[in-house]
């Protein structure tokens, strides 16, 4: 593999990062962003800190984006890793990112206390606005997720069905 404009071999470097299906009975929220061609959806979670433990960084990126207090939900479940070359736009080299999902229920009340609205802060200083979505887990093969678990995710026989599954994207 060549060095990119900075000097830096693509996919050198390993971003871990946590993600989380969130369900209230048979919906799952994910976070829709317009685009021009077709819509793209995204797990909410984020990035894990230096020497961060991944149900902290889980916990502090669910409360970020989703509102949600981790010990209102149902324990988390570890259910896919998924190792995925990503490219995104922009002047340093790809990384390789390594996810973490995890599965966790809450109930209607809880589910009605969350955001509807997240803000992305771009690697520009820009803020993209997305808008968290219910969505029939069931669904979730015909939409353009990441990371890309839509089929996995549909396939399960209910939201509560064992899974363990590595895959690269």
């Amino acid at each position: 593999m060549g060095q990119d404009s900075s000097g830096e071999v693509p996919f050198s470097r390993t971003k871990i990062r946590v993600g989380c299906l969130v369900f209230c009975e048979d919906e799952v929220v994910l976070i829709r962003r317009k685009r021009p061609s077709v819509d793209h959806y995204s797990v909410p979670g984020g990035n894990v800190g230096h020497r961060e433990d991944l149900i902290d960084a889980l916990r502090r990126e669910l409360a970020e984006e989703l509102k949600l207090d981790l010990d209102r939900a149902t324990c988390p479940q570890l259910c896919w890793v998924q190792d995925q070359m990503v490219s995104r736009p922009g002047p340093t080299a790809p990384p390789r990112k390594l996810h973490f999902v995890f599965r966790v229920h809450v109930d209607a009340e809880v589910r009605s206390t969350l955001a509807t609205i997240e803000h992305d802060e771009l690697p520009d200083g820009a803020v993209e606005e997305g808008e968290f979505v219910w969505v029939d887990y069931r669904s979730a093969g015909r939409l353009k997720l990441y990371p890309a678990l839509g089929e996995d995710l549909a396939a399960l026989a209910s939201t509560g069905a064992p899974v363990s599954r590595v895959s690269n994207a």
